[in-house]
C-alpha cells in the first residue's frame, strides 16, 4: 500500500463515518422526522427544541464522537493498517484531512441526500484532538455569548470566529500555514452553515433558547 492509496482510504471513512446521521436516527426511534419539525436541522440543538433534553443531549455527544474519532482515532487505525508509511509532514496533515473530512460528511451526508447539519458538535470533537488550547477559548467564548444572549447561533458564530483567529498566533510558529488555514476554512464553513440563522437574526425572528421542560423522554 502506497501513501496516495492510505489517504483515499482513510478520506472515505472518515467521510462515512461524518456521514452517520445521529439526529435524525435518535428522532426516528419517536417515530418523528426531524427534519419535519423544529428548524429541520438534523443537529442537537433542533433534536434538544423538538423532541427531548435527553436526546438532545445524546446527539450532541455522538455528533462530537464522530469529530474525535475522525481527528485521532482513524489516524492510528491508518498508521496501524501500514506501519511506517505515516511519517513527517504526511502524518501531521492525515488528522487534519480526516477530521475535516468527518465534517463535510456530517454537513451533507450521503444517507440524507446530501443535506446534513452544521458540524459544530463534530467540529468541538475534532478540536479536541488536534488543538485543545483552541477548543477550551473557543468554548468559552460560547459559554459567554450563549448564556448572554440565549442564541445557539450567536454562541457558534461567535466561537467560530474566534477559533479563525486564535488558531494564528497558537500553530503558525508549529507547523506553518496550513495548520491554521485549514482549521480557519472549517471555522468559516460554520459561519456559513448558519447563514439562514443570520438571515433570521438580522430579521428579528430566530428563537431564543429555551430551558422550560418540553416532554422529556
Amino acid at each position: 500500500m502506497n501513501i496516495t492509496v492510505l489517504y483515499i482510504l482513510s478520506g472515505i471513512t472518515a467521510y462515512l463515518l461524518g456521514s452517520i446521521p445521529f439526529g435524525f436516527l435518535i428522532a426516528k426511534t419517536k417515530g418523528i422526522d426531524i427534519r419535519t419539525v423544529g428548524s429541520g436541522n438534523i443537529g442537537a440543538t433542533n433534536v434538544f427544541r423538538s423532541i427531548s433534553k435527553k436526546l438532545g443531549v445524546m446527539t450532541f455527544a455522538l455528533d462530537f464522537l464522530k469529530g474525535c474519532c475522525g481527528a485521532a482515532l482513524l489516524p492510528l487505525l491508518a498508521d496501524k493498517l501500514a506501519p511506517g508509511l505515516l511519517t513527517g509532514l504526511a502524518k501531521d496533515i492525515l488528522p487534519v484531512f480526516c477530521g475535516a473530512l468527518t465534517i463535510v460528511g456530517h454537513n451533507w451526508t450521503c444517507f440524507l441526500g446530501f443535506k446534513g447539519g452544521k458540524g459544530i458538535a463534530t467540529s468541538a470533537g475534532m478540536l479536541i484532538g488536534l488543538s485543545p488550547l483552541s477548543m477550551a477559548i473557543a468554548l468559552g467564548v460560547w459559554i459567554i455569548v450563549f448564556v448572554t444572549s440565549r442564541y445557539v447561533s450567536v454562541a457558534s458564530i461567535a466561537a467560530a470566529v474566534t477559533l479563525a483567529v486564535i488558531v494564528w498566533p497558537l500553530h503558525l510558529k508549529d507547523y506553518g500555514l496550513w495548520f491554521p488555514a485549514v482549521l480557519t476554512c472549517l471555522a468559516l464553513l460554520a459561519i456559513w452553515k448558519h447563514r439562514s440563522n443570520i438571515s433570521r437574526l438580522r430579521a428579528g425572528t430566530e428563537s431564543r433558547f429555551e430551558f422550560r421542560k418540553k416532554g422529556d423522554a
